[in-house]
């Protein structure tokens, strides 16, 4: 058995050059990495920022500020080539099967947006049953999901059920950033990897998983 390290961030919102990234295998991004998201030159200098970094691989999902990903997909697509980018698609990496989605519960009028119920669930029925790594940039309902420990769940209910179901070893999201840190259930290590506060400060590190898996990193 092999130990697969993955660093996991999200929410940068244009701040990835001030963070101290650990080294690792695997570096996820979990949506938000702009700040407003419609022009190129947030995907440009975000690209750049990625191809300094010594990971051998770079796995990165849109969140809902990151406009250009929703409003002009293709452009977007050609400018980040330091990085995987998943959108309801899947990758396998060092061994780990890997499926990201940008889509989130209505939230404001932001990008990505989906309704709650069926029209979402039907996103989360995509998700392979053999999937070992899941990166969504919305939380599950009840899981590190409160801006702040007194309010309310803004998380998915649907994305939840999907998540008991399908029990990736490993679930990484962000988007509430008060939620940040992990949480173990049910087989699956949870990991809100927002770096900013709700106040977009950045406050919080990088957070690190290690993976064991049974072929040689590839």
């Amino acid at each position: 058995m092999l130990q697969v390290r993955i660093v996991c961030i999200s929410d940068t919102h244009g701040q990835h050059a001030k963070l101290r990234v650990p080294e690792g295998d695997i570096l996820i991004h979990a949506g938000d990495f702009a700040a407003f998201g419609d022009t190129p030159i947030e995907i440009i200098d975000f690209n750049h920022w990625l191809g300094t970094l010594p990971h051998r691989h770079k796995v990165v999902i849109a969140g809902n500020h990151d406009w250009m990903f929703e409003r002009h997909p293709g452009a977007a697509r050609e400018l980040l080539t330091n990085a995987i980018y998943l959108e309801n698609s899947g990758t396998e990496l060092a061994g780990l099967k890997i499926w990201g989605s940008p889509v989130q519960p209505e939230f404001n009028n932001w990008a990505f947006n989906v309704a709650r119920g069926a029209a979402i669930r039907r996103y989360w029925q995509m998700i392979p049953a053999s999937t070992d790594v899941l990166i969504t940039h919305g939380p599950p309902y009840g899981v590190l999901d409160t801006a702040h420990p007194t309010t309310p769940h803004l998380g998915c209910e649907e994305l939840a059920e999907a998540v008991r179901q399908i029990k990736p070893r490993l679930h990484v999201f962000g988007h509430i950033h008060g939620g940040q840190g992990q949480q173990n259930s049910n087989g699956t290590q949870y990991v809100n990897a927002s770096v900013v506060n709700e106040a977009y400060q950045l406050v919080y590190a990088p957070q690190v998983i290690e993976i064991e898996v049974p072929t040689a990193i590839e």
